[in-house]
């Protein structure tokens, strides 16, 4: 079975643990409306995806 040689130093765990940050999520302006929305995602302000509308928004809205 595998033993670790010696004790790990904190200065070499923290390095190794340095790149562990979080990411905020990528937003980018949707082309219809020019509101930020998710990126790869329907905007929750239009409903369009792609250049196509997905979602109709006005009986989204009704239903909320």
């Amino acid at each position: 079975m595998a033993v670790p040689k010696g004790k790990v130093s904190k200065a070499r765990r923290n390095s190794r643990r340095a790149n562990w940050k979080l990411n905020p999520p990528t937003l980018v302006e949707c082309p219809q409306c020019h509101q930020m929305k998710l990126d790869h995602r329907v905007c929750k302000n239009c409903g369009y995806y792609n250049g196509r509308q997905v979602l109709n928004m006005d009986k989204a809205k009704k239903e909320a």
